[in-house]
């Protein structure tokens, strides 16, 4: 620790745009003689807003650091950007925060991205200190401020400018039993206390002043250094990453918060590998990554200063990490963080001038590192570059990046909604990757998981069936890619995928052939199960005139929106729900002209829930899944020295394992020598030439075959069950996909 400080605590500054949140930052730092000089947004010369771009727009873009100190605290400030086009960069910082500091502009209130930042906050369980900003300017009292936020968000928000007195102590206590038995036995509450009751997310104290004007600003930092506690770390190292960057002369840079123990130069790191999608990997692949610390680097502003080592609670920068991500927890820290926040809107890229696309993404992959909400896509059908961003302005500022960096002039089209498919009903999926001398077999199990929980991978499989070793290889394969849906090719959600049976060769199998049945059994089982179609809805909250309550709620049902009953107050009634992004994204206009200006409609987005014109879209969209070369459906098998492939609804009759949920067992496994009615090679006896697709995965993952002397065909006996087969009678998979959008 600095200066004698006695705890070290991570905050981070979130706000609407426009609220003052970079003056704020710099306040902060000046107040506490971190820095000599205010600089402001507006003239581009804040020590926190430190690139070209930021400064050229007045806006804040990317995550920046600073360090001050106060009494008892060394504070790691971390100012987020507050543009909702750039949400996904603030998120990401979340999770490394021990407090946030929420700023509100006094004259707006709490607006819709405000709601956003405090669900956000309340689901990572962040405690947060508010400080209600422009109150110079505003002619709303801090009690009419502090109704407004019990109204939005509930009970807890307590005025803390001046921290003393029986009416502030009573008003803490009201928060706790425990704390009002102790306040009406002593008419106080001690400050550890009430820091606890903060830490627990339950009591938030709020300040007001002006940021522009250093008001308030001395109050805030007092109690951020008397109400905070610094979480024990113990000895045992961990961390957190949270950002991928780079710096001027284009080093890869790992942000990240070490969560425990000490980082030191030529320490190792170690980590699971998830390649880009698409990209060509090694055979031979672990599936893990192990890299020495050559640099650890603490940012304050767009300085940094070299050090040795760096403690629990600092956030440090290492150079020349090759495989790290966001959300990646390294030594202790188990697990990935997946965000909450994600573009609805995807975008096709165009280039002006006769540019090689094809090469140009390979380039623009390593944009994904840095910005993984974009979901860099390489369409084969449509031969461009398909990207998913908030809106219009990070559009701007993602071509401006392309053009300073890689030179390329882009241009995007209009925006498309990015849809996400799920499973309605539990299936298992199977794939079996067995071209002359490679052998893989994986059965999954697919659930359909809670909505907005993502994906979640596991293993139910006995090491006895499959060793463990094999075991973790097909769970990297299951996290390293974005698996696509069988409806719209769309990436699938809401699921829960887990290993329940497999085989391995004790010769023949090498990473990679697991890495291809681990994808065909994902997409086979997707081929099986009922499909479901989701969409991005907005939460909205409609405030108009009463009068147009009517023209609102029908308006509302024809966009497919749901919406509780209208609350009244006065002549202003408010509307608040749930509506399909595709019908109400320019519903604001229409608001603004049917009530003469006197409406307004926030949105913020919800989550994704069922499409409600599924089968119109699965139509337009017109997505071919067994036509999909990098997700092929079906499977590879091997007789007699000739390999075919398999259709999807056939695979299970030629399985070397009995199907886990619905065989019913019995009988010796026979291994079929009959190439199967829909095959699309009927022989296969050791070229590549010969079977189109059985080339493309060859190449794709083990290189080309170039002049290389054509191995000898020869037969690989499929290796004895491990316990009772079921010979032919597994089940057949269905022999069509349901579509479905309910």
């Amino acid at each position: 620790m600095e200066n004698g400080s006695s705890k070290r605590i991570v905050i981070g500054i979130m706000a609407h745009v426009d609220a003052g949140k970079t003056t704020l930052s710099e306040g902060m730092l000046f107040t506490s003689g971190a820095i000599r000089r205010i600089g402001r947004v507006d003239h581009g010369d804040s020590h926190m807003d430190t690139d070209e771009m930021e400064r050229r727009r007045g806006i804040t873009i990317f995550m920046a650091q600073a360090k001050l100190l106060t009494a008892h605290t060394e504070i790691i400030l971390l100012d987020t950007p507050g543009h909702v086009d750039f949400a996904a960069e603030m998120e990401r910082t979340i999770p490394v925060l021990d407090y946030a500091v929420l700023l509100i502009s006094a004259v707006e209130g709490v607006q819709s991205h405000t709601k956003t930042l405090w669900r956000l906050l309340a689901q990572y369980r962040v405690p947060v200190f508010l400080f209600f900003n422009k109150m110079d300017i505003s002619d709303k009292t801090p009690l009419e401020l502090l109704d407004e936020l019990g109204e939005a968000f509930g009970d807890g928000f307590v005025n803390f400018d001046a921290a003393s007195g029986e009416e502030f102590f009573e008003e803490i206590a009201m928060t706790d039993e425990g704390l009002m038995e102790l306040f009406l036995e002593a008419d106080t509450i001690p400050s550890e206390r009430i820091a606890a009751q903060i830490q627990d997310t339950r009591l938030f104290p709020c300040y007001f002043g002006s940021a522009l004007k250093q008001e308030g600003i001395g109050s805030l930092l007092s109690g951020l250094d008397e109400y905070t506690q610094e979480e024990p770390a113990g000895e045992e190292f961990g961390a957190r990453i949270f950002k991928i960057s780079s710096d001027e002369k284009g080093n890869r840079l790992t942000h990240m918060r070490i969560t425990g123990g000490r980082l030191y130069i030529r320490q190792e790191l170690s980590g699971t590998i998830v390649p880009q999608e698409q990209e060509e990997a090694d055979e031979e692949e672990s599936g893990e990554w192990h890299e020495k610390v050559s640099s650890i680097r603490i940012y304050d502003g767009d300085r940094f200063e070299a050090v040795q080592e760096a403690g629990a609670g600092e956030i440090v920068v290492v150079p020349g990490l090759s495989h790290t991500h966001a959300g990646q927890g390294l030594g202790k820290e188990e697990g990935e963080v997946h965000p909450v926040l994600v573009p609805v809107l995807s975008y096709q890229m165009s280039f002006v001038g006769a540019i090689n696309v094809a090469g140009a993404y390979r380039r623009l992959l390593s944009l994904s590192d840095e910005l993984p909400e974009l979901s860099l896509r390489w369409d084969e059908g449509a031969k461009g570059i398909f990207v998913n961003l908030m809106g219009q302005v990070q559009t701007e500022i993602l071509a401006a990046m392309i053009h300073d960096r890689f030179g390329y002039v882009v241009e995007f089209g209009p925006g498309k909604i990015s849809y996400r498919e799920t499973i309605a009903d539990a299936v298992e999926g199977v794939g079996h990757f067995e071209p002359l001398r490679h052998y893989a077999e994986v059965h999954l199990r697919l659930e359909p998981g809670e909505r907005g929980s993502g994906l979640s991978f596991a293993s139910d499989c006995s090491e006895d069936v499959l060793a463990k070793n094999w075991q973790r290889l097909i769970l990297t394969h299951l996290k390293e890619k974005q698996h696509r849906g069988v409806l719209t090719g769309s990436p699938i959600t809401d699921m829960k995928m887990s290993i329940i049976s497999g085989r391995a060769h004790p010769k023949h199998t090498m990473g990679g052939d697991f890495r291809q049945a681990t994808y065909r059994a994902v997409r086979q089982g997707l081929m099986k199960a009922e499909s479901v179609l989701l969409e991005p809805f907005y939460r909205f909250s409609l405030e108009l005139p009463s009068a147009q309550i009517g023209r609102a709620m029908t308006d509302i049902d024809t966009m497919f929106g749901k919406c509780e009953a209208p609350a009244l107050e006065g002549d202003v009634a408010v509307i608040t729900g749930i509506a399909p992004v595709q019908t109400m994204h320019s519903y604001a206009a229409e608001v603004a002209a049917y009530t003469a200006g006197e409406g307004r409609l926030t949105l913020s987005v919800a989550g994704y829930f069922p499409c409600h014109n599924a089968e119109e879209v699965v139509e337009e969209r017109g997505y071919d899944s067994e036509a999909d070369v990098f997700n092929p459906t079906g499977s590879v098998f091997c007789a007699h020295g000739a390999g075919f492939i398999v259709p999807w609804d056939q695979v299970e009759e030629y399985m070397h394992i009995e199907a886990q949920l619905d065989g019913d067992g019995g009988g010796d496994f026979v291994m079929p020598v009959a190439v199967p009615k829909g095959a699309r090679a009927s022989r296969y006896g050791g070229t590549y030439e010969e079977d189109a697709e059985l080339s493309a995965i060859f190449e794709r993952e083990f290189g080309s075959s170039g002049n290389k002397k054509r191995p000898q065909a020869r037969r690989i006996e499929a290796p004895p069950p491990a316990s009772s087969t079921a010979g032919d009678g597994s089940k057949r998979g269905r022999s069509h996909r349901k579509k479905s959008g309910k």
